[in-house]
């Protein structure tokens, strides 16, 4: 029996979904739920073939409950129309449900879906399509995370710095340290940089966090941040750092 999960905030979308599935005896519904946060636990408790997965939704969105999990299922999206979402998914060949959809278009979607599962293909265009869609601008201003079961969604105005940590970075914040499966190029990229500046290979800082540049070793430097914190400054991040502060 295929497993499937339903993750839509409306309950009238998820009903349409699980009555176009009762077609498929070979698909059983474990869960339905109604936001990112439900899902997450769903997933890591049934370990679903399938889920059928709204993009736009409150608290976090499909995108970054994807980026959450340990192990990728296989997804049917199902959203209204973003424009950012849809190049997403033709960039991938991932298949996508448009609200409102017809029984046909449904039937298209899982056959094709069936298809891929029988071949036991599919999950690495998922992959690709999430680390694409985390560049949409929607998700610059926050990072979202997870602790143990607990999610939580960091504005990036909360940030100190972050540092890299061998496959993950380390996110510091004034309650604690989060750690991010990303890499430091990601957050260089995607982090506002008026306010963020990559000052060493492993450390990117806020600059509202730093208070005072000390010398360090040689010709490198170190910033003193206002939680007390010391972050090394490469010989190459010192004039990017020191541009950026107008010294």
């Amino acid at each position: 029996m295929i497993k499937a999960i339903l993750i839509d905030d409306e309950p009238l979308a998820r009903s349409i979904v699980a009555e176009y599935l009762q077609h498929y005896p070979t698909i059983s519904i474990v869960q339905e739920c109604g936001d990112g946060f439900e899902g997450v636990k769903a997933i890591a408790q049934h370990q679903p073939d399938l889920i059928f997965l709204d993009v736009q939704m409150p608290k976090i969105n499909g995108f970054e409950m994807l980026e959450l999990l340990d192990t990728q299922p296989a997804v049917i999206f199902t959203t209204a129309f973003d424009e950012y979402a849809m190049k997403a998914f033709e960039a991938h060949a991932v298949d996508y449900l448009l609200k409102p959809f017809s029984k046909e278009r449904f039937d298209k979607a899982v056959k094709k879906w069936m298809e891929q599962y029988e071949k036991k293909d599919g999950k690495a265009s998922i992959e690709s399509l999430v680390e694409t869609a985390s560049h949409s601008p929607e998700q610059h201003n926050r990072v979202v995370v997870k602790t143990g079961t607990k999610i939580r969604i960091i504005p990036t105005h909360e940030i100190h710095y972050l540092e890299a940590d061998d496959d993950y970075v380390k996110i510091h914040t004034a309650d604690g340290s989060y750690l991010k499966k990303k890499t430091m190029g990601y957050f260089e990229d995607v982090l506002d940089k008026t306010q963020f500046v990559r000052v060493h290979r492993s450390f990117i800082v806020q600059i509202q966090q730093v208070t005072r540049i000390e010398p360090y070793e040689k010709e490198n430097h170190l910033a003193i941040l206002k939680s007390g914190a010391k972050v090394p400054i490469s010989k190459s991040g010192y004039p990017k750092l020191k541009s950026i502060l107008g010294i």
